[in-house]
């Protein structure tokens, strides 16, 4: 697979929970979102690789492998790309500080944007009560969510043929549920507050598979999504601006779409 030559080129790139590995990684969609997008830094923001999913019951597509292709494209053409692993791809956590064919492994890193500001970049699992005291919930809940995921499927599939829109079960669900909400809440600012710790003055992340950009007191909390069923990632513009982007239709099909945020650093 050819990179050719993406339309949009941005500063940062930052992309989180991909779940290669997992029947419910949608990387065709990402490697359709890299062909029109690249940057000059690429950050990979945690449970890029599903070591949980794998090793339940392997399954490995071509997609999954080309997307690795494709990183290490993107090194050997100058790009810097920075993979800092999360609680699914858990097993590369030893060998941080080390480097797969120019991808650098790091526990967190300090992302400095055009303004001078300072953002941790981290993937969030470890401010997760859950992940780390109930181990055991955790896997019962990933695999509640892969039912949401193929149950979305199924519905996404109807809705197509009446000529709807994609629609995310699991994102209407933490938009309505009450404890849902509170959760996330509870996240962001413990991320935030995380930031501050690091002198920081903001902070980007992943994990619970929601994308967004806001402020915490003075603390911007941005979050990646992910590329199972919201398909989003975070983008810094050369101008400093900071961006979700949503990428649910396939290029092909695909007509000029609105960013869900557009943030200016200020």
């Amino acid at each position: 697979m050819s990179d050719g030559n993406p339309e949009r080129s941005f500063r940062t790139l930052f992309i989180s929970d991909v779940h290669l590995g997992a029947r419910g990684s949608q990387a065709e969609r990402l490697l359709d979102f890299l062909r029109v997008h690249d940057a000059d830094t690429i950050y990979l923001v945690g449970d890029i690789i599903d070591g949980w999913a794998l090793k339940a019951n392997w399954h490995w597509p071509q997609s999954h492998n080309d997307f690795v292709q494709k990183m290490l494209r993107r090194v050997r053409k100058g790009a810097k790309v920075v993979y800092i692993p999360g609680n699914h791809d858990e097993f590369l956590r030893s060998y941080y500080g080390t480097h797969f064919g120019g991808i650098e492994v790091v526990e967190n890193a300090i992302h400095t944007g055009v303004d001078g500001k300072r953002y941790l970049v981290i993937h969030g699992d470890i401010f997760d009560l859950v992940v780390q005291n109930a181990r055991w919930l955790a896997h019962l809940g990933d695999k509640a969510y892969d039912f949401a995921i193929q149950a979305n499927r199924f519905v996404n599939m109807f809705r197509r043929m009446f000529g709807f829109p994609y629609w995310s079960l699991s994102q209407w669900a933490k938009q309505k549920v009450k404890n849902a909400v509170n959760y996330i809440g509870a996240f962001e600012e413990t991320l935030a507050a995380e930031a501050r710790r690091h002198d920081c003055d903001g902070v980007i992340c992943g994990h619970i598979h929601y994308a967004v950009i806001r402020d915490h007191d003075g603390i911007r909390y941005m979050n990646c999504g992910d590329w199972v069923e919201s398909c989003t990632a975070l983008v810094e513009h050369e101008d400093g601006r900071f961006e979700i982007l949503p990428w649910t239709v396939p290029l092909k099909q695909r007509r000029p779409e609105p960013a869900i945020a557009a943030v200016k650093a200020a």
